[in-house]
């Protein structure tokens, strides 16, 4: 039987290929402990979290009757008094305003059929944001928003309008 006896290149390959195999083991392993180190930590697996739902707020909009600050008339403008209503247990913003519908007069007016009234909010988002707190109510006014057209019948002088609109808000 013949032997050979070992080169030093062929033991310090040995050890290399042994030394590179034990740190590419350490380099797995820790890997592994910081995954489920972090994954842990963050609540992942067993917990649970909610997330909150949002209450509507409600809108009320509307140009008030005959007074010298908000008369609306034929190919005139009128401030729209806005009451929005914060039902939520934190504050919110209101980031814009939009229409939703036809303005209509109040009941006193049957005979005003065609109000000619359209409503032009300020866009969004607002230059100077509007915050409800929570669980309240507030009142805004909106210069120049409604506008009366010459189509509006006579009927409709000195009515009270109603104007669908909606809010955009957030947390």
């Amino acid at each position: 039987m013949k032997t050979t006896a070992r080169t030093p290149r062929t033991r310090a390959s040995g050890r290399l290929a042994r030394t590179a195999a034990a740190t590419v083991a350490l380099c797995v392993l820790g890997g592994v402990g910081s995954a489920y180190a972090y994954w842990s930590a963050t609540g992942l697996g067993a917990g649970a979290s909610t997330n909150g739902t949002m209450q509507t707020v409600t809108v009320d909009a509307l140009v008030p009757g005959d007074t010298l600050q908000s008369s609306l008339v034929p190919g005139g403008t009128a401030d729209v008094l806005v009451r929005a209503t914060n039902p939520n247990p934190h504050a919110v913003t209101i980031y814009g305003f939009a229409a939703n519908g036809p303005a209509t007069a109040d009941a006193s007016h049957p005979g005003c059929t065609t109000t000619g009234v359209t409503f032009t909010p300020p866009a969004a988002p607002l230059a100077t944001p509007i915050t409800i707190a929570a669980n309240t109510s507030i009142l805004v006014t909106l210069q120049g928003a409604a506008s009366m057209d010459a189509t509006s019948v006579s009927a409709c002088q000195g009515a009270q309008f109603a104007i669908p609109a909606t809010l955009e808000v957030r947390k």
